[in-house]
């Protein structure tokens, strides 16, 4: 009796790729040289900034400015770099720009990374996709050495650009600045960090395809979707906030962490100041995230888009879609299975911590847990107040998010034929 030798999968491969560069950050960052003060850091913790730094998250349970050395930056900043990208693509894209041709298995690996709908043009992606991060990376950086020049001077402020750069194009949302907060007047910085988000939040494909084809209508449906719900909800999200938040928060203010709220996580006010319902808001954008092929987190604009269109759909016994396209069955079933695990696991987290922390709000853990899972860091300020285990919950949560819902799933479980046709009966539902 033949058994048949069970290979990794490269959903698999790319798992283990950043499990791997986990481990290796919390190593690194343990190490004496990447501490101002050596020793001060305990396993937990820098296991928790590792995590958080790879799974480009940027909840910390330390103060990133004060308890890092220069080494220490830029071990983080290589971190977020490669948790932005993937090792696989950073590879792929060296072997591509030698002219190599990829081989087969490392476009399927490519694909899986970067969640590319199709095989097409993937090496000519790879290769776009680190001409635009270097690009984009460099452009802000050069921008913002010019910001911070006058208050740190060359040699540091030259660094500072760089960091802040690498984190904001890839939303890891960690600062060394000792928080935004002071700079909730800085119109300029700003802007600049919100022109980052909001390219890094596209998705490469779909920056790609701008480039390409310059106007709208000749834009695939999935760059067509991506730039009207992330227009919608930019502008939604400002309105919003500075209504429920007043003149606390400046209409630039309100611009700024509507859009980080779905990214980065940077944050220019405090948000365990914010209104319920502030939080609330905040926690719904987290939850959505950015777009697909993105450096973001969430769920995905277009999943949300997909479920409203298709609830929308149904009722009239109409077929789900949008600007003249008909959805497939298999991405509006792909949609709900991905929205709903999302939800059952932050519930499930929620749930956990809140045992494990009664003395913490509920309102709290559960921001906590939606940004984690969803890859923004905002925080209300109680991340270092959780205890370890809880901790532990938090970086799975930001584990799982960076590799995506379906993808976690995809780990445990393979694709097979259905052989046996089963008869099918209705049931009421509803």
């Amino acid at each position: 009796m033949t058994h048949k030798k069970r290979s990794i999968t490269p959903i698999q491969l790319i798992a283990l790729g950043f499990l791997i560069m986990m481990i290796l950050g919390t190593g690194l960052l343990l190490l004496p040289i990447s501490q101002r003060q050596p020793g001060s850091l305990s396993v937990i913790n820098a296991a928790f900034t590792a995590v958080s730094a790879v799974s480009t998250t940027g909840l910390t349970v330390v103060d990133t400015a004060s308890t890092f050395s220069t080494f220490g930056y830029v071990v983080l900043c290589i971190l977020i770099q490669i948790g932005g990208l993937g090792i696989t693509s950073i590879g792929a894209g060296l072997i591509a720009f030698t002219g190599r041709k990829l081989r087969m298995r490392d476009q399927v690996l490519i694909q899986e990374a970067l969640n590319y709908p199709t095989m097409k043009d993937v090496q000519v992606l790879i290769r776009s996709v680190l001409i635009t991060t270097i690009t984009v990376e460099s452009t802000g950086a050069f921008v913002g050495y010019f910001l911070f020049f006058q208050q740190f001077g060359a040699f540091r402020s030259l660094g500072i650009a760089i960091f802040h750069s690498v984190s904001t194009f890839n939303h890891a949302g960690f600062d060394i600045l000792g928080g935004l907060t002071s700079y909730h007047d800085h119109i300029g910085l700003q802007l600049m960090t919100t022109a980052e988000n909001i390219l890094g939040g596209f998705g490469f494909f779909v920056i790609l395809d701008i480039l390409r084809n310059k106007r709208f209508y000749k834009f695939s449906l999935h760059t067509k979707i991506v730039l009207t719900v992330s227009a919608f909800l930019d502008i939604s999200s400002t309105l919003l906030l500075k209504i429920l938040e007043g003149d606390s928060l400046s209409w630039i203010n309100a611009l700024f962490m509507g859009i980080t709220s779905r990214t980065s996580g940077l944050s220019v006010a405090s948000v365990g100041d914010f209104s319920n319902a502030s939080l609330l808001l905040i926690s719904v954008l987290m939850y959505i995230g950015a777009s697909p092929g993105s450096t973001g987190g969430g769920v995905k604009v277009t999943t949300i888009f997909v479920l409203i269109r298709t609830m929308l759909a149904f009722p009239r016994g109409e077929k789900p879609g949008a600007f003249k396209k008909r959805f497939p069955s298999g991405t509006v079933q792909q949609a709900m299975v991905i929205c709903c695990m999302a939800f059952g696991i932050i519930l499930i987290i929620v749930f956990l911590l809140c045992i494990l922390n009664p003395n913490l709000p509920f309102q709290s853990l559960l921001f906590e847990t939606v940004s984690a899972f969803s890859t923004v860091g905002l925080s209300t300020g109680i991340t270092s107040s959780i205890e370890s285990i809880g901790k532990c919950l938090l970086m799975a949560a930001m584990f799982s998010g960076r590799l995506g819902t379906m993808t976690v799933v995809s780990l445990w479980f393979r694709k097979h034929r259905q052989t046996i046709l089963t008869p099918l009966e209705n049931i009421a539902v509803g």
